[in-house]
């Protein structure tokens, strides 16, 4: 949508320009859309033009999102939220699943990256901090091109194991009381470190939110990813809607900004460097290592949030249904999750009315 807005329609820049700038937001942390989009402002109209863009592009959906989570804190006990719930989350499973898939075949571009990404998702399920899985996974890949072109392969695979005995375990979980400063610390560090697409940022929602400070259920949390897929913008809004559940309010804003705010300065320094980024060698190979972990986090995590959604035969026919769908034709995943709603509202009603 943007290349067909900015660079074919209004002619604000070059394809090639707008490749580069794609490739950047790679290379840095952060939501790629939304900083895809604080870019194109900047490039336009200088400081002015990055806060009006990204303010812009994130704004509409987090206000969506807010009404939505008042909505479910208010409604979201009641039977029909429930139905409308119980069928959307199978089918968001589906999406991640179908996103998971179509990522790996771009990110997957070796044997050595595929045995790379098997060993991140094993140490992901053995409890590996992922920080740590996505920090090792630029060096390894790092180590193992410089070893390739020095004619001395083994020598990356020898660092494969020593990378791996280094990276203790996660912190113990220990319940945390909540409060708006914790909260926005949390985001700031997430949105600081997160690599790859929107949907990475599940396997560190669930790692900090329910199994660290235990503040939301798996349950909650496949909500919240519901929210952030069905509603337009960007996924990071998800973050909006956690913390109007958690905090009301003053926690949507507090959480909207502690994700957001870390992409506007990593726009703002990587700018510059745009063109001396896409021919580094070293900077290519830390995003390839970088890429293929962070597909691991997003396979474990929803290997973790599948057990919580498809809870039964029904869960799981319209689970596999979307993914077909998905998959084969490829058909628009905000409708697959209103068919859902449906499909749940009617597995809950229907019978009731037959009777």
């Amino acid at each position: 949508m943007m290349d067909d807005e900015v660079v074919r329609r209004r002619k604000w820049m070059g394809r090639e320009r707008f490749l580069d700038l794609l490739g950047a937001t790679n290379l840095i942390p952060g939501p790629n859309s939304t900083e895809m989009a604080i870019h194109v402002g900047y490039l336009r109209a200088g400081w002015a033009g990055l806060l009006v863009a990204g303010t812009c592009f994130i704004l509409p959906a987090a206000v969506v999102v807010s009404f939505i989570a008042w909505a479910y804190v208010r409604f979201g006990a009641l039977p029909q939220a429930e139905a409308v719930l119980y069928g959307i989350k199978p089918v968001i499973i589906a999406v991640v699943f179908q996103a998971l898939w179509a990522l790996g075949k771009t990110a997957v571009k070796t044997r050595f990256l595929a045995f790379l990404a098997i060993g991140a998702l094993a140490a992901t399920l053995l409890g590996v901090n992922e920080l740590v899985v996505l920090f090792a996974g630029g060096v390894v890949v790092v180590l193992w091109e410089r070893a390739i072109r020095r004619g001395n392969g083994a020598a990356g695979l020898v660092q494969l194991p020593l990378l791996g005995g280094a990276a203790g375990p996660a912190m113990a979980v220990a319940s945390v009381g909540f409060g708006l400063w914790p909260l926005f610390l949390v985001f700031l560090k997430i949105g600081s470190v997160l690599f790859g697409s929107g949907y990475v940022l599940l396997a560190f929602l669930r790692a900090d939110f329910v199994e660290r400070l235990r503040w939301l259920t798996e349950a909650q949390l496949l909500d919240a990813v519901a929210v952030g897929q069905f509603t337009p913008g960007p996924v990071f809004t998800t973050a909006t809607f956690i913390g109007y559940v958690l905090g009301g309010p003053a926690g949507a804003v507090v959480a909207t900004v502690g994700i957001f705010l870390p992409a506007f300065v990593f726009v703002a320094l990587s700018g510059p460097l745009v063109p001396r980024l896409r021919h580094s060698k070293t900077a290519g190979a830390v995003l390839d290592g970088v890429n293929v972990a962070s597909l691991a986090l997003m396979a474990a995590v929803t290997i973790n949030l599948a057990s919580a959604a498809i809870v039964d035969v029904p869960t799981g026919v319209l689970a596999l249904v979307a993914a077909l769908l998905l998959l084969r034709f490829r058909i628009n995943s905000a409708w697959l999750v209103l068919g859902g709603a449906l499909a749940g509202i009617a597995s809950v009603y229907a019978p009731r009315f037959l009777r």
